[in-house]
């Protein structure tokens, strides 16, 4: 009757075990079955904070699967209201205030989780002296702007405002940020004159100047925003907030990845180290993810407490 009832104990034991999980990460067996879909506009730093998130929610809290959709902005913002997409990491504010002004009542939006400066805007290579003003272009000696995205913010306002403004005669080349870094980059190396809509942070960004004063990234060119007499790109010398939006039922229905977006934070530093694990890591920016972080967990381990409090 003993050795029967201690069976019986021990059997217990195992399935309650069992059913909580053997402790560190994988997650719950109800986890292990959640799904996650994040939006993703293919910009380097949304690359890296959506891989991040993704390699956390599948390692650490056992998701089957982090999908990342890769989109235009305006469907990114579309996707998330209408329940497509459960998050947008990648809002700038005040150049998204538009897109996100028309779904406001169907998103919820986050404080920044970027906690440095931003800078963006049209721009040239250090080298190209005498040239401080998009009204110097035409002059310069440039024949182009080498653009990104045609769906991005800047090149809509470079078509729709900044070459009829300034009745430039440069041929704006809209493509994508991976085109546009390899073009930057040969015609830099080789000293030619051009222009092109950088942003920081970003592998990209080496020294920078321009009208919110100098800065210094350990990135790759040296170059200076054009002053816009004019204001046809809008107010992109004030720093814009990166921050995300997500399906206004979010968090009562997956609490655990709500929790994890609205407590992650990184600055200047930390991202462009994780921008950088991810170029080195080619197409594979989860094993980029991964690498940076095996040596920067105590950066998210505040965002993953959060989250797990909420399993």
């Amino acid at each position: 009757m003993v050795k029967r009832s201690l069976v019986l104990v021990l059997a217990v034991a195992v399935a309650v075990f069992v059913a909580v999980g053997c402790g560190g990460g994988g997650g719950s067996a109800e986890s292990e079955n959640k799904t996650l879909t994040l939006g993703d506009i293919g910009w380097t730093e949304s690359v890296a904070v959506t891989n991040l998130t993704k390699v956390v929610l599948e390692e650490d809290f056992g998701y089957q699967e982090v999908e990342l959709k890769t989109l235009d902005v305006g469907l990114l913002f579309e996707g998330v209201a209408g329940g497509d997409l459960h998050a947008f990491m990648d809002v700038w504010i005040p150049n998204h205030t538009q897109l996100l002004a028309e779904v406001e009542n169907d998103v919820e939006h986050l404080e920044p989780w970027y906690e440095g400066q931003t800078t963006f805007g049209l721009a040239v290579p250090s080298y190209m002296e005498g040239v401080n003003s998009i009204a110097d272009l035409n002059q310069s000696g440039a024949e182009r702007i080498i653009g990104i995205e045609p769906g991005a913010v800047i090149s809509e306002k470079i078509e729709e405002n900044v070459i009829p403004d300034y009745n430039l005669t440069l041929e704006h080349e809209p493509s994508s940020t991976a085109a546009m870094l390899a073009e930057v980059e040969r015609l830099y190396q080789d000293k030619e004159p051009f222009v092109f809509p950088p942003w920081c942070p970003n592998p990209m960004c080496g020294k920078v100047t321009g009208t919110f004063g100098a800065r210094d990234f350990p990135g790759s060119f040296d170059f200076r925003y054009l002053e816009d007499p004019k204001n046809s790109q809008g107010n992109l010398d004030e720093p814009a907030k990166i921050s995300a939006i997500v399906n206004e039922d979010l968090s009562d229905e997956d609490p655990v990845a709500y929790a994890f977006i609205n407590n992650l934070r990184l600055n200047d530093a930390e991202l462009v180290a994780l921008e950088d694990e991810i170029t080195k890591a080619g197409d594979d920016p989860v094993k980029g993810a991964k690498a940076w972080l095996e040596s920067n967990r105590d950066v998210v381990q505040p965002a993953i407490d959060a989250a797990k409090q909420e399993q």
